[in-house]
């Protein structure tokens, strides 16, 4: 289930909560908030960038600094150290 931030459209008005940003989990076809649940300020849905996961590059930087190698085989029996 989506992770949807939401602030308050006026910085001066509304309590703590919606003035700093709150997450809620929302299904895709839920409409989106208009108001605080906590004082009713009215609030917008702040967009974000995708979670996509790690890449499998990343993996290999992690690895590599972490101290594990990979081998690239080279021939019948001949491998090369990559990292």
């Amino acid at each position: 289930m989506p992770y949807y931030i939401y602030e308050a459209k006026d910085q001066e008005r509304g309590c703590p909560r919606c003035r700093a940003g709150f997450g809620v989990d929302q299904p895709l076809a839920a409409t989106p908030l208009s108001k605080c649940p906590d004082c009713g300020a009215a609030v917008f849905r702040v967009v974000q960038a995708p979670a996509l996961g790690r890449s499998k590059t990343d993996l290999h930087y992690r690895a590599k600094r972490a101290g594990f190698h990979t081998l690239k085989r080279t021939g019948k029996g001949e491998y090369e150290k990559l990292y």
